[in-house]
């Protein structure tokens, strides 16, 4: 997927309130409350002296559509910023591992029809995907093993109802991560344009905004934090 031009913009007016809220510059703004450092594919180190970071920087103050320019004058392989650790991958799916041995589940629109992936009539291909994932992932790893999710779909039931009631059923909100996918994704479609209706509520709730406290409920969906062992996936 390709991001537009009206995501980037999106992400930018957050970071010029945040900045301006905090007396902070705008690039730092831009690199702790933004999806930016990692969409442009610069890892997940969010290093402020990365080359490919100064060089963006170095373009805002010259041009007024430079990080719409600059996002597309990258590698396309850059652009797609693939999650790190994954050790397996099935449709829309994919499973990382963490550091602490966890496995962490993720969710991209895999489909190559115009069709919503969550859509009613592909529940079915959703979840034999997940059945093949988790088969494949059972195989090395211990019944025991936590499966984790973070992300602003858990709030959809379209999405909830792909899962195990074990898995969904305890989750709760995750402390905001602003420089993640989990929080911004819910401002994109599946071609990756902006949603009109959440977009304007977030940017209405930002212009209300007189602080730094409180920042995450500019966001319509929270992202929710969701966590169960493997065992739960590998028996259904």
């Amino acid at each position: 997927m390709s991001y537009s031009r009206g995501f980037f913009d999106l992400q930018l007016r957050f970071a010029r309130q945040v900045a301006s809220l905090s007396c902070q510059p705008l690039e730092r703004a831009l690199l702790d409350y933004t999806n930016l450092y990692i969409r442009f594919g610069f890892g997940r180190d969010f290093d402020a002296g990365h080359p490919g970071w100064r060089r963006y920087v170095e373009g805002l103050e010259r041009a007024p559509d430079w990080t719409w320019d600059f996002y597309r004058s990258l590698p396309e392989e850059a652009q797609e910023a693939e999650p790190p650790g994954v050790i397996a991958r099935s449709g829309c799916f994919a499973c990382a591992r963490l550091a602490d041995g966890r496995l962490r589940l993720h969710f991209r629109n895999a489909e190559t029809s115009d069709v919503s992936p969550l859509g009613g009539g592909r529940q079915a291909a959703r979840r034999a995907e997940l059945t093949a994932l988790f088969q494949h992932v059972s195989e090395t790893d211990l019944p025991d093993t936590p499966v984790i999710g973070l992300s602003w779909l858990y709030n959809l039931p379209a999405y909830r109802r792909l899962f195990p009631e074990a898995y969904v059923a305890r989750a709760k909100p995750a402390p905001p991560r602003f420089r993640n996918m989990p929080l911004w994704g819910q401002f994109l479609d599946r071609h990756g344009d902006v949603r009109p209706q959440p977009a304007a509520l977030f940017l209405e709730r930002l212009s209300r905004q007189t602080g730094m406290a409180g920042l995450e409920a500019c966001f319509p969906l929270q992202p929710l934090h969701v966590e169960a062992p493997l065992a739960v996936f590998a028996a259904r």
